[in-house]
């Protein structure tokens, strides 16, 4: 873009942030608060629950300042490492949890839950029909190194088929994975934690050797407990979402079963080191501000879902849930029927980033993905998805999927400029 047009594609943001959006949208907004009150109310009690939850947790462990230290070297003996590590276990209800800024995307932490959970000549089962794109070729490397595979579609409903998971775990199975959001298909359930109690029990009723492992991403802290403490034999999921809090700089995290983690530590780092190495360099302070400030911060994401949803249902677009469903994590997705509108509307959350507003977000053919992708947001972490953020496979129905907010306010402020948007380019359903 030439300095000119940046410079004036910077003063047209500005504009936009200073002046809100549109009268009309405005009352529609606020319209859409008053009818989501008890939407509201609900992460509210959720918010306070996991709070008094991660405060305990910390206080339990009676953290000293030595835990924020730079740590470098291999690590051995970092008591800021140990303190996360602790800390994620009784939070997850897990026996043990590996948490560390090696590990980069919620797609490798999900990576080594499996790598640990299954092994050549055992059988792999996907309870909930195919995994996300980034998944895929890591399904592809464990059938090159011997597993077997097998998918279990969804229901009519698009949730787990129950009836049928039973007949597709053997003997011979090693792990069943468990995806708990919807990823990018329109109208795929996100899964709630009673959802992964009932898969847990019905894999272990067949074969109780058999591990279940939870993508958990996008899911962390949207009730009161997470899936090791429904039954899941390990979880796994990125910092850059829900319990990074928004100030993680990186990471990931695997919970659950002490030996499937020990497993998934020596995949990470090499057998016989495991957990007792990998230094956390400067992220500790962040890592340990992250996850103490994250339940108030998917609380502001889960509000500003309730927001799209019934802000967006009320503008005649088609939503994903619709206003007032419950939830099992902060994605919220909106059919918008066009390339042309996916990209108006993600050029509207682009103008209400504190960075890059100025910037035109355009589909581009990522890393994992078999399809052209696009993604706005302007946020302070590359990559960062619990800061408010819109992306979007440019394929047919054109859903857009948005997740996160630092805060509820910055949220808003972007859905208001997403739909002006909209409406500027005439892509605004017939009212």
């Amino acid at each position: 873009m030439a300095q000119d047009e940046a410079k004036d594609a910077a003063q047209d943001a500005a504009q936009d942030v200073a002046g809100g959006a549109a009268e009309g949208l405005e009352r529609l907004a606020a319209r859409a608060e008053r009818e989501a009150v008890d939407d509201f109310r609900a992460v509210a009690a959720f918010e306070r629950k996991n709070h008094a939850r991660v405060a305990a947790a910390f206080v339990g462990r009676r953290l000293g300042r030595d835990c924020l230290s730079f740590s470098g070297g291999y690590g051995y003996g970092d008591p800021g490492r140990a303190a996360i590590d602790a800390i994620y276990a009784e939070l997850f209800g897990a026996e043990a949890a590996l948490v560390r800024p090696h590990i980069a995307t919620g797609t490798q932490a999900v990576a080594l839950g499996l790598y640990a959970a299954v092994r050549p000549g055992q059988g792999l089962v996907a309870a909930t029909g195919r995994p996300y794109h980034t998944l895929r070729p890591v399904i592809e490397s464990l059938l090159a190194a011997g597993v077997t595979y097998r998918e279990v579609a969804p229901g009519r409903d698009g949730r787990p088929d129950l009836s049928e998971l039973p007949r597709a775990v053997g003997p011979g199975t090693g792990a069943v994975f468990v995806q708990r959001s919807g990823g990018y298909e329109w109208r795929r359930p996100a899964l709630r934690l009673d959802d992964i109690a009932a898969i847990a029990a019905a894999v272990h009723e067949q074969n109780p050797g058999a591990a279940v492992v939870v993508d958990n991403c996008y899911g962390e802290f949207t009730a009161d407990r997470e899936p090791p403490a429904a039954g899941a034999d390990l979880a796994a999921g990125s910092l850059l979402k829900n319990p990074g809090g928004g100030l993680a700089p990186t990471g990931g995290y695997v919970a659950g079963r002490r030996d499937l983690v020990a497993r998934a530590a020596a995949r990470l780092f090499a057998p016989g080191q495991e957990a007792g190495v990998g230094p956390l360099l400067d992220a500790a302070r962040w890592m340990l501000q992250g996850i103490y400030v994250a339940p108030h911060v998917v609380a502001e994401a889960l509000r500003a879902a309730h927001l799209a949803s019934r802000l967006f249902s009320a503008l005649g677009f088609d939503v994903w849930p619709r206003p007032g469903e419950p939830r099992g994590d902060l994605v919220q997705a909106i059919r918008l029927g066009s390339e042309r509108a996916v990209l108006a509307f993600c050029r509207g959350v682009q103008r209400a980033g504190p960075l890059e507003p100025h910037a035109r977000p355009e589909a581009a053919d990522l890393p994992g993905y078999d399809v052209p992708v696009v993604m706005a947001g302007g946020s302070f972490v590359a990559g960062s998805s619990i800061e408010f953020s819109a992306d979007a496979p440019l394929v047919e129905p054109y859903c857009v999927f948005v997740q996160g907010g630092l805060t509820y306010e910055h949220a808003r402020l972007a859905l208001l400029c997403a739909a002006g948007e909209l409406a500027r380019e005439g892509l605004l359903p017939p009212r």
